[in-house]
């Protein structure tokens, strides 16, 4: 579960205890404290950035364009100073030219819209998280958390 959610997070410990965590993400997520929701999405790495796990960089691909880092970066800041929380965006092997795009148009929108545009995101990274491990082998780890 940690994995799939990039972090051992009290939201994830929460979900291994359901029967269908996956299913059960976007309920488990409407009934616990904001800032059990903030700790999930802050686990995940900024768009562009370094760092993260070695899945979260190859989901995000290998463009390197300066001009594209440099701008997702300073959007990445501008939406957490805005919104208080990471951008998190379902990538889908769309090239980092294309997430700023998203990023641009969604710096504009309220806070409750962000919130809940980035849960469903987060769900939506973590089931393709686990589809691809299904077809391909474990997810990697020993423990479920």
């Amino acid at each position: 579960m940690a994995e799939l959610f990039e972090g051992r997070t009290r939201l994830v410990e929460r979900l291994a205890r359901t029967d269908d965590p996956l299913a059960d993400a976007p309920d488990v997520f409407a009934r616990v404290p904001e800032d059990e929701v903030l700790e999930a999405l802050n686990a995940h790495p900024r768009i562009g950035a370094p760092g993260g796990s070695p899945r979260a960089a190859r989901e995000q691909g290998d463009e390197v364009d300066p001009v594209v880092l440099r701008e997702l970066d300073r959007l990445n800041r501008a939406y957490e100073d805005a919104f208080g929380l990471r951008f998190v965006v379902f990538v889908d092997g769309r090239p980092r030219s294309e997430i700023l795009r998203v990023l641009e148009a969604r710096i504009g929108r309220t806070r409750e819209d962000e919130l809940r545009t980035a849960v469903h995101e987060l769900v939506q990274i973590a089931r393709d998280r686990y589809r691809r491990a299904s077809r391909g082998g474990a997810v990697t780890g020993g423990s479920p958390l």
